[in-house]
């Protein structure tokens, strides 16, 4: 039998209890124009459900948790199996099907895309915000969440990121390596604290327009009491990462 030759691009696809879900977003993956130029990895984050035999049956490299270790420790272990398999790209989007597969060739090519420094982003941001011609319908405490955000990182790094909350990135070798090692990446919640963190250790971050969805089944992870405790987490992980990088200087970045 002939091995398939590795793409150069992974998508790490982190999956806790989406078996209402992830077998539609299998199945657009599997579309020629996406499957011809990436592979896939879906870390099962110990569902109850049938998430890790739907993807069995459609044969894709599978991860699962025993335990559930949460959407960051997923996603590392994503990072770890990218530096380990030396893919040299990587783009991350959820297995609800709020990221429409249609933005994987677009931040694609933008990762690959030099500015007029010669320099290719380390990190491209799937932004639901830049559009003005698309809406996406988020809760009031949501946008509160956003406008706080955007504000801290405006305050700590000088730069407007209008979707700081967004699960859909495309990140370079050299920020995978970063984000796979000890210490680098929140386990629970990589958000705002991590766009703060890479801005300040001098990686190059683009934001681009992105086609999203809302979730049709299953259950958010920012569902019931947890918005409460993410907000809380998310406050001192951000004081935590400027305290480390600008007042402790702990980090160094591996060119």
């Amino acid at each position: 039998m002939e091995r398939v030759k590795q793409k150069e691009l992974l998508i790490i696809m982190p999956a806790y209890n989406e078996a209402g879900n992830i077998e539609n977003v299998l199945n657009q993956l599997e579309a020629p124009e996406i499957a011809e130029i990436a592979d896939l990895l879906v870390v099962n984050d110990a569902s109850s459900d049938n998430t890790n035999w739907i993807v069995k049956e459609h044969n894709h490299a599978l991860v699962t948790h025993v335990f559930n270790l949460g959407y960051g420790s997923a996603l590392q272990l994503g990072y770890k199996y990218a530096i380990r398999r030396e893919y040299k790209y990587v783009i991350q989007m959820d297995a609800d099907g709020q990221h429409d597969v249609c933005n994987i060739p677009v931040i694609y090519k933008k990762l690959k895309e030099k500015d007029s420094n010669g320099c290719c982003p380390d990190i491209v941001l799937g932004s639901r915000f830049i559009d003005k011609n698309t809406s996406f319908d988020v809760s009031l405490p949501k946008k509160m969440a956003y406008r706080l955000f955007r504000r801290a990182i405006k305050v700590t790094t000088g730069r407007y990121i209008s979707d700081p909350t967004t699960g859909l990135q495309g990140l370079s070798r050299r920020a995978v390596l970063h984000y796979s090692k000890y210490r680098n990446f929140d386990d629970k919640y990589p958000d705002a604290n991590m766009i703060i963190q890479m801005l300040l250790l001098g990686f190059n971050i683009e934001e681009i327009p992105a086609v999203m969805h809302s979730r049709l089944t299953g259950e958010s992870m920012h569902s019931g009491f947890k918005p409460f405790f993410y907000m809380f987490r998310m406050s001192f992980s951000i004081f935590a990462v400027i305290y480390r990088i600008k007042i402790l200087k702990w980090d160094s970045v591996e060119q």
